[in-house]
């Protein structure tokens, strides 16, 4: 390896990922445009006002336009295949009157591409396609459907309606802890939808049970009570358009066009257009990103790159993102963290985890720890626990829906967090926690596959089968397990499955040095730097640590030439959002590859 260059890259990535930040002193990062986001924040606003927001509708066609892929169809993102959701959706957007003129022929590509993809333009063979794409989940299947009903592709009137599943949207008066007591098929996060999708298909068309068409009369006014009280200031439901606008063009399709929500729905909307026309799929991460920036800054050494004020100013700040009441959407108890500091997310496993294992990272310097707020983060990650030992995205389960399952990635994440702080938290909370992480550590070797690898929830790869990304899943597991095990105590151990993940990274390294989603993939910058991190970590803890460094500095050099020495840095569609809409983020592979160098150059020297 060529030292001179290893060092001149990581300089490199450290001076971007530091310029990087706001004004505010914090990470928001930049997500990419979402073609989804756009169809759907563009027919929202012409359904409430067509001829008011002609200019922002425009702008959004034709991003559109110039955005369809040579096949016709839409992906996610610009740089994914198209697919069926996407698609449907940008071609509901179209039917907008008076468009631009590209959109005549932008129509006609895409309904070559849906001949190709499902046979017919029948609404029922659309409508059935679009269901076969999400099963029993009906949290994105029915807003899809909805939108195509509103823009007539599922037909005309009152019929088009009967390819929209009606969404019981009374239960929405319950209050939220009788869904798990009646284990109920409700996330929370799909509240508002429910709510508002529900209504507009009880307006076209009503039930014809008299009792359930009743019920829904008399629960009309009061849930939608309750979507006004959960919609964030800022209007925009989860920060997401695609979520907002749901609810707008529903509740404007149903006579509501001057309702509170559809009016802060629309200022968020129209807040969170771009300068080419399009919307994001959220409005950032910046929690994430920032709790990420500041581990990456750490590999390398903190002192390096942030002075002690800039480091207490971010440990401020992420101790005031951290939620002290209930939250108002989710029920969620006081304690964690979400993905960004704006009103509209909710606390999750993950960006709790990360915020504790930043905040260890700040606090290393002697600074007063606030270990009120620490063992509140580690009391909320407790009490999210499944019965099987692995930790959730955002409640404990009670359903079989993804978001209540355990996560492999997000429990070894969990692992790592709590097990810093085992000797600073109170001893009884230090208990209960080692109870607990031993838990975690059994989930962890159940759910770890028979060839060593984990699979993420919210992390994938286009050309792996299934969509899956078991290089992100197992380099993050091993990367966590590898952080805490010298500390393990009664933790049990750490190092048999940390090495069988290990030997799963180096037999998916491409021969080019780099990993793609998985074995024999096309490598990115981020899964290599991904699984160059993990390797770099884990390698004192393998019996025969050389073939890991070997393979760690392998990916290294791979990481020096195809960043040009960390001044070429595409982002690639990893991220995984709500319903498994892809994105990118451009701050990934600056930040994951410093760590990954950072580590490599921190790396103890084995023999060959």
């Amino acid at each position: 390896m060529n030292e001179k260059a290893l060092h001149e890259t990581i300089a490199a990535l450290r001076d971007r990922l530091v310029a990087a930040r706001g004004p505010h002193g914090h990470w928001e990062g930049r997500l990419s445009s979402s073609a989804l986001s756009t169809a759907t924040a563009v027919f929202a606003l012409a359904g409430v006002d067509l001829a008011r927001h002609r200019l922002l509708v425009d702008r959004g066609l034709a991003w559109l336009c110039e955005n369809q892929n040579a096949d016709g169809g839409w992906g996610d993102t610009v740089d994914s295949p198209s697919n069926l959701s996407t698609t449907m959706l940008c071609y509901s957007a179209l039917a907008i009157p008076g468009g631009p003129p590209a959109c005549l022929r932008c129509v006609e590509k895409t309904e070559l591409w849906l001949l190709n993809e499902v046979g017919s333009l029948a609404p029922r063979s659309l409508a059935a396609a679009v269901e076969g794409q999400y099963g029993k989940d009906r949290t994105f299947s029915v807003p899809i459907l909805t939108m195509c009903a509103l823009a007539g592709r599922l037909g005309k009137g009152r019929d088009a309606w009967r390819r929209v599943r009606p969404l019981p949207f009374e239960l929405a008066v319950l209050p939220p802890r009788l869904f798990k007591w009646l284990r109920l098929p409700v996330v929370s996060y799909a509240l508002p939808a429910l709510i508002a999708i529900g209504q507009v298909r009880y307006e076209y068309r009503r039930p014809a049970n008299p009792f359930t068409r009743a019920v829904r009369w008399l629960s009309r006014a009061r849930t939608l009570r309750v979507l006004t009280s959960i919609q964030p200031d800022n209007g925009g439901f989860l920060e997401a358009a695609p979520l907002t606008s749901f609810v707008v063009m529903s509740l404007a399709a149903c006579g509501r066009r001057d309702h509170a929500v559809v009016a802060r729905g629309v200022e968020f909307l129209a807040g969170s257009i771009r300068e080419d026309g399009s919307w994001p799929i959220d409005t950032n991460l910046a929690t994430w990103g920032t709790t990420l920036s500041i581990g990456a800054l750490a590999a390398g050494g903190l002192d390096a790159s942030l002075s002690p004020s800039e480091r207490q100013r971010l440990a401020d700040w992420l101790l005031s993102c951290q939620y002290r009441h209930v939250h108002p959407y989710t029920q969620a108890a006081p304690g964690g963290w979400a993905w960004t500091n704006l009103a509209g997310a909710v606390p999750d496993a993950d960006d709790t985890a990360g915020t504790l294992v930043a905040l260890h990272e700040l606090f290393r310097t002697g600074s007063a720890v606030p270990i009120s707020s620490i063992s509140a983060g580690i009391e909320w990650l407790l009490g999210l626990q499944n019965a099987d030992g692995g930790i959730p995205t955002f409640c404990r389960g009670w359903t079989r829906l993804p978001f209540d399952k355990s996560a492999a990635d997000i429990t070894a994440h969990a692992v790592a967090a709590m097990g810093l702080w085992l000797d600073a938290i109170p001893q009884s909370l230090k208990g209960r926690t080692e109870t607990a992480l031993g838990k975690a550590l059994a989930y962890l070797e159940t759910a770890q596959r028979q060839d060593g690898a984990w699979v993420p929830l919210w992390f994938g790869n286009q050309a792996v089968a299934n969509r899956e990304n078991p290089v992100y899943g197992t380099s993050r597991a091993v990367k966590h397990l590898a952080s805490c095990a010298s500390g393990i105590g009664p933790m049990g151990p750490i190092g048999p499955i940390c090495e069988r993940g290990v030997r799963w990274l180096l037999s998916a390294q491409n021969d080019d040095g780099g990993w793609g989603g998985s074995a024999c993939v096309a490598s990115s910058i981020e899964e290599t730097a991904l699984a160059v991190e993990a390797l770099a970590a884990a390698c004192s803890l393998c019996v025969d640590p050389s073939p890991v460094a070997q393979s760690a500095r392998r990916g290294a050099d791979w990481l020096i030439a195809h960043t040009h020495h960390g001044s070429y840095l595409p982002a690639s569609p990893i991220g995984l959002y709500f319903a498994s809409l892809w994105y990118s983020e451009e701050l990934y592979p600056i930040l994951f590859a410093l760590a990954a160098l950072s580590r490599v150059s921190r790396m103890p020297s084995f023999p060959s």
